[in-house]
């Protein structure tokens, strides 16, 4: 049985119906994002923290190019939260949805830098602007990544520091089976109230197959994706989406991906998770920059 997409959650597929109840017409913010950073403020203090499924604590200079996004959305008080990538002293890369989710609309986006903390500590900056990939379609997620411009050159330290982009052979390379680091903010399980820290977290996984990722979502995962297993219960969680996938090369983190999506079922049920590939949007990227 194909597994229906959390991330997305807009029920794309044979299981769509429209207009059956007033929660299908919801959009992930509403759904999730909204109600994921509620639960991050209420928990961040000393004695708790983190999300990402099945990982660990992550040290304050161990994803320095790591943001948290607090978003405010039209319409409503409470902030919902994405993850992201900083590429430059003024620019991060994170997922489309996190701007657009086909139901809800931005207004402010304020990135989260050198922290482990979303809600306190680090240096925090209101984007001025954003860019959309011109074929991001909220409706599946494809090409689900965009970049956020800061006003500012940002101050570099040991915990702010710009990721690599892949270049070379990583832009051709078949990642299948290599080894990759997801980190974010996200939910760090399925239970509803953690009980552990919720500072930022990361993850060991393993890059799959497509075709094998396609088995459980089916059309929804394209050539410009990237699928990692969830056996164990690891992988993304709600939070997670926009944040960096990165590989270790000759010693360097290179970002290869960025968190899109994983299963409606629940994080931790062995489901893949699924990141928007960087190379295949290399060269918009770089003129983003």
């Amino acid at each position: 049985m194909r597994a229906l997409l959390l991330i997305c959650l807009f029920f794309v597929g044979s299981s769509w119906t429209h207009g059956t109840t007033a929660d299908e017409q919801l959009g992930w913010h509403q759904k999730v994002g909204i109600k994921n950073a509620e639960k991050i403020k209420q928990l961040e203090d000393p004695t708790r923290s983190g999300r990402i499924v099945g990982g660990a604590i992550a040290p304050i200079s161990a994803h320095p190019y790591l943001a948290g996004l607090l978003i405010d959305i039209v319409g409503f008080s409470s902030p919902s939260a994405c993850g992201g990538s900083l590429l430059s002293q003024n620019r991060v890369l994170t997922a489309a949805h996190c701007w657009f989710d086909g139901f809800n609309q931005v207004h402010r986006i304020t990135v989260v830098l050198g922290s482990q903390f979303l809600f306190h500590g680090g240096v925090r900056v209101p984007a001025s602007a954003i860019a959309v990939f011109p074929t991001y379609d909220w409706r599946t997620f494809a090409n689900d990544i965009a970049m956020l411009y800061l006003p500012v050159q940002v101050p570099l330290a040991f915990d702010i520091q710009p990721i690599a982009l892949p270049s070379g052979p990583l832009l051709h390379m078949d990642y299948t089976n290599q080894t990759v680091i997801a980190a974010g903010y996200g939910r760090y399980s399925d239970v509803t109230n953690p009980t552990t820290n919720t500072m930022a977290r990361n993850v060991e996984l393993e890059v799959i197959p497509l075709q094998t990722c396609r088995s459980f979502y089916g059309d929804l995962v394209l050539d410009s994706n990237i699928c990692t297993n969830g056996y164990g219960q690891v992988g993304i969680c709600q939070g997670d989406s926009g944040g960096p996938l990165t590989m270790n090369v000759q010693g360097q983190q290179v970002l290869i991906g960025v968190s899109s999506f994983v299963a409606r079922d629940g994080c931790e049920l062995g489901y893949p998770s699924a990141f928007a590939r960087v190379s295949s949007y290399i060269d918009w990227v770089r003129v983003q920059i």
